[in-house]
């Protein structure tokens, strides 16, 4: 499945689970360029093609933007930015965590989460939960165009 077209921006600050994240992404056949960040600084950096985020040949804009919840609320504060920034607040966001206490979900939802995907236990599980995720994100889901001011 390939998806060269489509750029994915992975923002875990757990190098295992991205490295993890990454791997079953490639086992499912996904060609897809994915851009991992482990610092809400470096997602915002990205998005915002800012410091040695800046060349847009090297660093694609997103058509997806996976993040786990991290630790002290950085994951909300993601989300709660990502939808006050005029050019962006329309960029699908997938919350991958390994959270399942509800009161966490709810709240990812109301910062504006458009899914929200526990982490499975096992690598075999997780190859199922990426092959579905990019079906659907990247295959299926019909997104609208793009805000202006979004770096093309």
């Amino acid at each position: 499945m390939s998806y060269v077209h489509h750029t994915i921006l992975l923002l875990d600050d757990n190098l295992d689970d991205s490295r993890f994240t990454r791997l079953a992404l490639q086992r499912v056949g996904v060609i897809t360029p994915i851009q991992a960040v482990g610092r809400l600084e470096e997602a915002q950096q990205y998005l915002c093609a800012e410091g040695c985020y800046a060349d847009g040949e090297q660093y694609p804009p997103p058509v997806l933007v996976m993040l786990d919840m991290m630790h002290c609320s950085s994951g909300l504060e993601f989300l709660s930015w990502l939808r006050s920034q005029p050019a962006l607040r329309r960029l699908p966001a997938v919350v991958l965590s390994s959270c399942n206490d509800i009161a966490e979900i709810n709240r990812a939802y109301e910062h504006g989460c458009n899914s929200y995907l526990v982490k499975p236990p096992s690598f075999n599980t997780l190859l199922v939960m990426m092959q579905t995720l990019t079906q659907y994100w990247l295959g299926m889901n019909q997104t609208p165009e793009r805000s202006t001011g979004f770096r093309s």
